[in-house]
């Protein structure tokens, strides 16, 4: 008889974005007439941009032609983007990361979730509260982690709460941990780490023997230049830290499908016997054995992200659902509700009315106002109490949503 990876019983419930999609099919075959806005799921809603398509087009006829063919790629993604991603996204920000330390995948979810596969079931797990679930899960998978309580906490990680007295950026424990999982801005709270904050983190880490493991997913929708867009940003982070990136939301590739980590040739972990050993080569060995590359033609078109035009076509989409995000925390103030975020990031972390239950607030709202958010307590035992709100929609959607959402429960 085969055997299950009983770790996988461990798993509180359904994963929180399957378990929203039930539900919704259940009240739209009740309800068919309803007319529902979705506000829940972070996916994309403006079409690609032009540079984009046009780069899309021009690649699949070259793969059509004898000449420009190409079949499996490089191992760590295709050079040519990842100098475009050096050149761009470090060394214009005085950032020293090299092409050799990139390496392209088809995901920051995967890739954060895959990359605990390089470090031993025994270490120790630190996740800021609420947090994104694939933190967590793949590490329950993995059997790194004892069972759930009452909380939905498992054994054998720290949680370290964001709330609003911190800012929803908790500094960084006393205690030790072997991996710490950051996300700034943060999906879902949309907080975002500060300088001090971060620098507060490498210390941390460096005194620890830790490694940082940071999510920069949304980068794009930082608004402030004076914040740090990369944890590279901070001196010693490429001695503790691996950053995972992606084009999903900054270029609207949920349906193509880039993104890239960046492991550092200085960090090192360590083995059984304390020799030290580069992480950058666990990780590339990891990948040459389990994926086999993004598409060429897919790696091209995130090449033209970076080129003039596709840096402003994808930047003018970026302001487009940050206005999104504007309306909504502006329009949800008006009526009354305390919201959080929304200026750096395409979330609204709101406190949800009467001090009803997340899930509650979920129900209530797609029964009274036909709109999906995301209820809190799915990322977290911290997040109960709170609901989180996309700006990825249409701006008519957007306003039509904050009428009904003031209207469902009365401002």
């Amino acid at each position: 008889m085969a055997r299950i990876n009983e770790h996988y019983q461990k798993l509180q419930a359904g994963y929180l974005f399957p378990e929203i999609a039930r539900r919704v099919r259940e009240f739209s075959a009740e309800n068919p007439k309803a007319r529902i806005i979705r506000l829940g799921i972070g996916d994309i809603t403006l079409p690609l941009a032009p540079a984009v398509v046009q780069a899309i087009r021009e690649t699949a006829a070259e793969m059509g032609t004898e000449a420009g063919v190409h079949g499996y790629g490089e191992d760590q993604g295709y050079g040519f983007l990842r100098e475009a991603v050096r050149e761009h996204d470090y060394a214009a920000r005085g950032i020293d990361v090299a092409a050799d330390e990139i390496f392209v995948s088809d995901g920051s979810k995967q890739d954060s979730g895959n990359i605990q596969e390089i470090f031993g079931s025994e270490c120790r797990l630190l996740v800021t509260d609420p947090v994104y679930p694939v933190y967590v899960d793949t590490n329950v998978m993995a059997g790194r982690t004892g069972e759930a309580d009452d909380r939905g906490r498992y054994g054998g990680i720290s949680y370290l709460p964001a709330t609003e007295e911190n800012g929803f950026t908790p500094d960084p424990p006393d205690e030790h941990a072997d991996l710490a999982y950051l996300c700034s801005p943060n999906n879902p709270t949309g907080a975002v780490a500060s300088r001090e904050n971060l620098t507060r983190w490498v210390a941390w880490a460096r005194e620890h023997g830790a490694v940082i493991l940071f999510d920069a997913a949304y980068d794009a929708f930082i608004q402030d230049p004076a914040l740090p867009r990369s944890i590279y940003e901070i001196p010693g982070a490429d001695e503790c830290a691996i950053e995972m990136r992606s084009f999903s939301k900054r270029a609207g590739f949920t349906g193509v499908r880039c993104a890239y980590t960046v492991v550092p040739l200085k960090l090192t972990g360590e083995t059984a016997s304390g020799e030290r050993v580069p992480l950058h080569g666990l990780w590339a060995r990891r990948q040459a054995t389990k994926f086999n590359e993004v598409p060429y033609v897919m790696q091209r078109a995130a090449v033209a992200v970076f080129t003039p035009e596709g840096r402003k076509q994808t930047g003018e989409q970026v302001t487009y659902y940050m206005e999104n995000a504007r309306r909504i925390r502006e329009g949800l103030t008006a009526s009354g509700f305390t919201v959080f975020a929304g200026e750096h990031a395409p979330y609204i972390w709101m406190r949800t009315p009467g001090g009803i239950s997340s899930w509650d607030c979920f129900d209530q709202l797609l029964e009274r106002a036909h709109v999906v958010g995301t209820p809190g307590s799915g990322f977290g035992p911290s997040g109960e109490g709170y609901f989180r709100i996309s700006a990825f929609n249409s701006r008519e959607n957007v306003e039509e949503a904050i009428e009904r959402i003031g209207g469902a429960f009365g401002g």
